[in-house]
């Protein structure tokens, strides 16, 4: 199912008080929004992302998501005056290419965890509309000129987060045929007779909302760097001895009496070490981000490959810390150009060499590698939260 996100950003913040809209402002190492669209940006099966943002706020937008280098950032949609109006304007603007399902998130909420949203992906395989929640645990009474006046049991009480996820249609119809202002697109999908399930939220993802709540983030992404993030990931490919004069290893050309058949320059090393970054990001494979299908990568040299790799890991917030490859083959002769390939690995990464491995074995003769039939290549990528 196609999933696409949107987030609302065209509010001013009046709440929080200040000269720039509270979405725009600095936490530290990025902005709020840019926090909350690399939280929905870490989802693998997120196909795009629309961000709707005040008319006046496009400079404001742009700085704070420069460093967000990714292709499934659609250009942002002007809002409105309202919430609901805005949200309306940015499921127009996906519904030119509709996908099956939608989340939207309020720009506020820069913590959402990828469990979270997982858990509303989850739900709407089941049911039109889903959110996370947090339950109500506090007594709660109503008030009256500054008195309690009567207790309000809070059984079955929800304090609702984003994102909010629904199936596209469904909300967008629902959006369409609502006249006045809501809560928020719960209250509008109810009001439209859909059914909207409740799973776990979490006490991280609060709402920017007062000079308090920007004192807890701030102070949440001061302790974040004392716990180190790192993630490792595999890869594998393997490609066939074909008619030619040559081989390409990990960025190296070799003389030999074959080449090697694949769509791209079929460089069976950079594919595995290209597929084993991807892999660490939990954001697909190659043949994802570049189909052989696609006439696009035809003899496309798999520097290409890499290159965007490493970049959708520095637009994560990840540096490649360490890359380790093994090439498997009879022949040709790897040992004296490993040296070669771990200095153009480490080029195109952009890390020293000493954090490039370049190995080579052989299959003692077993297997289609055994036989000279082709190469398979082995890798693991090791990132790190810069």
């Amino acid at each position: 199912m196609r999933t696409a996100g949107l987030i609302v950003a065209a509010g001013r913040g009046h709440r929080l008080g200040g000269a720039i809209p509270k979405q725009y402002l600095d936490l530290g190492d990025e902005t709020v929004l840019c926090r909350s669209a690399r939280a929905l940006l870490a989802l693998p099966e997120l196909e795009s992302l629309t961000i709707v943002i005040h008319p006046d706020d496009r400079a404001l937008y742009d700085a704070a998501t420069a460093r967000l280098d990714d292709p499934r950032l659609a250009p942002p949609v002007p809002g409105a005056g309202s919430r609901r109006e805005s949200v309306l304007r940015g499921l127009e603007a996906l519904a030119a290419d509709p996908p099956d399902r939608v989340l939207i998130h309020d720009a506020a909420r820069p913590f959402v965890a990828v469990e979270t949203v997982a858990g509303v992906l989850d739900a709407l395989d089941r049911t039109a509309g889903a959110f996370p929640a947090l339950p109500v645990v506090d007594a709660l009474w109503q008030g009256e000129a500054g008195s309690a006046r009567n207790p309000v049991p809070r059984a079955d009480l929800w304090r609702a987060q984003t994102p909010q996820g629904f199936r596209f249609a469904a909300i967008l119809a629902a959006h369409r045929a609502e006249i006045g202002d809501a809560l928020d697109d719960v209250a509008i999908a109810r009001a439209a007779g859909l059914e909207v399930a409740v799973v776990p939220g979490t006490e991280a993802n609060f709402k920017i909302t007062t000079p308090e709540d920007l004192v807890r983030a701030k102070a949440q992404m001061r302790a974040r760097p004392a716990t180190v993030d790192v993630r490792t990931g595999n890869g594998y490919d393997v490609h066939a001895f074909g008619p030619g004069d040559r081989v390409t290893l990990c960025g190296v050309t070799l003389p030999f009496d074959r080449g090697l058949v694949g769509h791209s320059d079929a460089d069976v090393g950079m594919h595995a070490l290209t597929d084993a970054i991807f892999g660490a990001l939990a954001e697909g494979d190659i043949g994802q981000w570049f189909p052989p299908s696609d006439p696009t990568w035809k003899g496309a040299a798999s520097e290409i490959f890499l290159r965007k790799a490493v970049e959708r890991a520095g637009a994560r917030g990840y540096a490649v810390s360490h890359l380790d490859c093994t090439l498997v083959c009879e022949a040709p002769k790897v040992g004296p150009h490993a040296t070669a390939m771990r200095a153009e690995l480490a080029r195109i990464a952009g890390v020293e060499t000493d954090r490039v491995s370049v190995k080579a074995t052989t299959s003692e003769r077993l297997g289609f590698t055994g036989r000279g039939e082709g190469i398979a290549a082995l890798a693991t990528a090791t990132l790190v939260r810069a």
